[in-house]
C-alpha cells in the first residue's frame, strides 16, 4: 500500500484541507498508516498532479486561505484497482521486541521502563479510539451500527486499532512481569 491509497480512503468523508487530513491521519489513521504532515501536503499535491483529488481555494479573511481537496472519479477508481489487488500480509519491525529477544544477555531494568511507557501510550490509545467509536455510532449500539451505519470503513478500522493496541499494552504488560520475575528469581540465587 502507498500513502497515497491511506490519503484516498481518508478523503471519502467529505472535503479536507491539509491540516484536516492530518487531524484524521493524527486519530483515526494512525492505528494502520503513520504519516507526518510534510508527507500529506506532499502527497496531495502528487495527487491533484495526477487527476486523483481535486482541490478548491477558500478564500478566509481573518486567516491564511486554504485549499479543499476531495477524490474524483479517478481516484475513486484507483481505490477500486487498489481493493482489487492482493494484499501482503503484515509484519512487525520493532526495535522494542530486538530488545526483549535479547533480555537473557542485557539489562533489562531500561527495557522494563520502556515496556511500561510502551504500556501507557497503548492505553492512551485505547482510550482515544473507544471515543471516535462512540463519536463514529452515535446512540446506536455496535450491532445496529455496523448493519445499518452510513459508512463502516472508519469504524472498522478503529476497531482493529482498538484491538492491537489492547494487544500490545496486554503484551507489554506481561513481558515487564516475566522480566522482573526473572531478576529477582535471579537475584535471590
Amino acid at each position: 500500500m502507498a500513502l497515497r491509497h491511506a490519503v484516498l480512503a481518508a478523503l471519502l468523508d467529505g472535503e479536507s484541507s491539509g491540516y484536516q487530513l492530518a487531524k484524521t491521519f493524527d486519530v483515526g489513521v494512525a492505528n494502520f498508516w503513520h504519516a507526518v504532515p510534510q508527507q500529506l501536503y506532499a502527497e496531495l499535491a502528487e495527487l491533484e498532479r495526477r487527476g486523483l483529488v481535486a482541490g478548491r481555494q477558500v478564500i478566509q479573511e481573518s486567516r491564511p486561505n486554504k485549499r479543499l481537496f476531495h477524490v474524483t472519479e479517478a481516484g475513486l477508481a484507483e481505490l477500486e484497482r487498489f481493493a482489487a489487488d492482493a494484499s501482503r500480509p503484515s509484519f512487525i519491525r520493532d526495535d522494542l521486541l530486538v530488545k526483549v529477544q535479547a533480555a537473557d544477555h542485557i539489562d533489562t531494568a531500561p527495557v522494563v521502563l520502556q515496556l511500561r511507557e510502551r504500556a501507557a501510550a497503548a492505553e492512551a490509545r485505547i482510550e482515544l479510539l473507544g471515543k471516535v467509536l462512540l463519536r463514529l455510532r452515535g446512540d446506536a449500539s455496535e450491532e445496529e451500527y455496523l448493519r445499518t451505519g452510513d459508512r463502516i470503513g472508519p469504524y472498522l478500522t478503529c476497531l482493529r486499532g482498538l484491538s492491537f493496541e489492547r494487544s500490545h499494552r496486554d503484551w507489554c504488560l506481561h513481558t515487564v512481569g516475566a522480566l522482573e520475575e526473572r531478576r529477582t528469581s535471579r537475584a535471590e540465587r
